[in-house]
């Protein structure tokens, strides 16, 4: 939200903490963030988001949701391109640089298309640990570790 600054459109935050753009009907759906979900309809899918009456903005009503940023004059969408780099933009600092391929959670044990680069195993001739983004938090990262493991990382070798 502090990337988008006044570049933001009307924004739902759930009970969770869970934030929600509105963005232009297809305009997000090539979209590959890690922790970022496009919620749209497909032929075998449908998403329901709950939206809150306009006057809720504050996270104090029944369930908690409630607008972040109120919806009003020249207030609905925000840009794509602009939610885009301000994600992407948090999504690097937050998790550090992006790894292609599916890898196991070193913490859940279960596959994941986001992995985060979290260490390495084994020393020097180890591979690279991989978390899902919902459990890289929980590791600290030394960055020139990682960069070492993001190095030999990238041939294929994972935990």
């Amino acid at each position: 939200m502090g990337l988008l600054g006044d570049d933001t459109g009307a924004v739902i935050q759930d009970s969770y903490g869970t934030l929600y753009w509105f963005v232009a009907i297809g305009s997000a759906a090539g979209w590959h963030l890690r922790g970022t979900r496009v919620l749209c309809e497909l032929i075998d899918e449908v998403t329901y988001l709950g939206v809150p009456p306009a006057d809720w903005t504050e996270p104090t009503h029944r369930g908690r949701t409630h607008w972040r940023v109120p919806l009003g004059p020249n207030r609905y969408l925000t840009d794509t391109r602009h939610l885009w780099e301000a994600l992407a933009a948090a999504d690097h600092a937050e998790l550090g640089p992006r790894v292609e391929g599916r890898q196991l959670c070193v913490r859940c044990q279960l596959p994941t298309d986001e992995p985060v680069l979290v260490g390495t195993e084994g020393g020097s001739l180890g591979g690279a640990v991989y978390a899902c983004p919902r459990h890289a938090p929980e590791y600290q990262r030394d960055a020139v570790a990682l960069m070492v493991a993001l190095r030999r990382g990238c041939d294929g070798a994972g935990a």
